[in-house]
């Protein structure tokens, strides 16, 4: 790899260092600024979480690609900057590029399934140390003064992450009915279980089973073509159900809570952009029963991290 190539690879992950302490000191003081160094120690665990997430499961892609022999870059990370208005993660992820035809569906799956493999595991270690660390009351006190008085956030508009599988399981394992446990519409504060709960988004965008995403490469290579093709329509119809019932919602302020409208311009940029369909490997053979386990695997790690409804606002 050229030198300079690399430099670029340095420069997009410090700047997106940068832009994800700032979204850190966002979610963790719940204010726009100016902040203090206090602020910035806070917001370290958010950025060094969500850092080691994406480098998890793009390192995941990148090592799986060396060992069968395919040409890869490194990470690109993708900074995002603070901007009024706008749900804030200070990143809109990672991404490696392939850079010649992944020969076989035995490769295809390897690489398709590492990512989201590895980055689950990241994100389970933070969302059950995140349980586990729960600070008391007075710590949503010194974001919300107001956070128990019945006229908290009573006028205004109010956003939650929505509830999955996965994130009910463990705050049930791993919490007691006689601590705090902050309802979903506080978790951003919590920087653990932020990361945690982000990383199982991103794992379950990634492994809808459409195209060449993630779970697509994985669904194509178990299952074959054709198999595929119908999988994938499926999913993307329930895409769009659940984009239209999310949109209605906000529209007629009905606070079903069910469906959001981001989906329909995820299915949009599925159907036209990423394609539905999976293109053919050159070489195509039965997955061996260790594949096919982690395949089933990976799809129960998609259905545990999806959530119909990720972003939750209510007037």
């Amino acid at each position: 790899m050229k030198e300079n190539k690399i430099y670029i690879h340095i420069l997009l992950f410090a700047i997106t260092f940068v832009t994800t302490l700032i979204a850190g000191m966002e979610w963790t003081t719940g204010k726009m600024g100016p902040y203090e160094v206090t602020d910035l120690v806070k917001a370290l665990p958010y950025t060094l979480g969500i850092l080691f997430f994406l480098s998890a499961h793009e390192f995941g892609h990148y090592f799986a690609a060396k060992y069968h022999k395919v040409k890869t870059t490194l990470p690109y990370y993708i900074p995002f900057p603070p901007l009024a208005g706008f749900l804030n993660f200070g990143t809109m992820g990672a991404v490696i590029k392939i850079k010649q035809r992944i020969p076989t569906n035995k490769a295809m799956f390897d690489i398709g399934v590492a990512g989201p493999i590895a980055g689950f595991v990241v994100s389970l270690g933070l969302l059950i140390y995140g349980f586990t660390h729960l600070p008391g009351r007075e710590y949503i006190l010194n974001i919300h003064p107001d956070f128990f008085s019945p006229e908290y956030n009573s006028n205004g508009i109010s956003l939650a992450f929505g509830d999955t599988l996965l994130f009910d399981l463990l705050r049930y394992l791993f919490t007691n009915p006689s601590q705090f446990i902050p309802p979903m519409s506080e978790i951003y504060h919590y920087p653990f279980l932020c990361v945690g709960w982000f990383g199982l988004f991103v794992t379950a965008l990634n492994m809808i089973p459409v195209g060449q995403l993630d779970g697509g490469h994985v669904v194509y290579s178990m299952f074959g073509l054709k198999n595929h093709e119908k999988i994938a329509a499926i999913f993307l119809i329930l895409l769009l159900a659940f984009g239209v019932f999310g949109l209605v919602d906000v529209l007629l302020e009905l606070n079903m809570n069910f469906g959001w409208s981001g989906w329909l311009l995820w299915s949009m940029i599925l159907y036209f952009v990423i394609k539905v369909k999976h293109p053919p490997a050159t070489y195509f053979e039965k997955l061996d029963p260790v594949r096919m386990t982690v395949g089933y695997i990976s799809l129960i790690v998609f259905l545990l991290s999806f959530s119909p409804a990720p972003f939750v606002i209510t007037f």
